[in-house]
């Protein structure tokens, strides 16, 4: 029989979840050194890093994975293409849409930024064997998608108390 109740976290799964919040706080405030290195506000920024690794998508997407709104990411890709940092490409099944190509790569100044945390990590990786990754990248995925799936439903719930007042 089962039962709406969770169950009681163990210990080692609370310090996980504690230990994966502490990695999202780093991460953000990674982000923002980053961002203020590069010149670029932080949603500029967290935008630029999710088409890295989207890869091409149209604003709409854009709109949809960041919680802005459309207009907002108008202007976000004004911005980032200004700086050469996003180029505006017809969409090719689509000519009403237009997709958002990351030119992130291409920037030197993002490379030599991410070459130090590059380097540290692949050196933190080696020192685990080729399993223990294997099992690492597919908890880290699993959790991305975890956390994905929050996200859309607090935008959700964000969308659905702002329509209500």
């Amino acid at each position: 029989m089962s039962s709406n109740i969770p169950e009681q976290p163990s210990e080692l799964q609370e310090n996980l979840t504690m230990s994966m919040r502490g990695l999202g706080n780093r991460t953000i405030l990674y982000q923002q050194s980053v961002a203020a290195v590069l010149g670029l506000y932080n949603n500029d920024f967290l935008s630029v890093d999710i088409l890295h690794e989207k890869g091409p998508i149209t604003a709409g997407e854009l709109s949809r994975l960041t919680g802005l709104t459309t207009g907002s990411v108008t202007s976000l890709i004004d911005r980032l293409e200004k700086n050469g940092f996003v180029q505006r490409q017809p969409d090719p099944h689509d000519r009403r849409k237009v997709i958002i190509v990351p030119l992130y790569e291409d920037k030197e100044e993002v490379r030599k930024t991410y070459l130090l945390l590059h380097a540290a990590m692949v050196k933190l990786a080696s020192s685990y064997s080729d399993e223990e990754l294997e099992l690492i990248t597919q908890f880290l995925n699993k959790a991305s998608a975890v956390l994905e799936e929050q996200i859309h439903q607090l935008h959700l719930q964000a969308r659905n108390s702002s329509s209500s007042r």
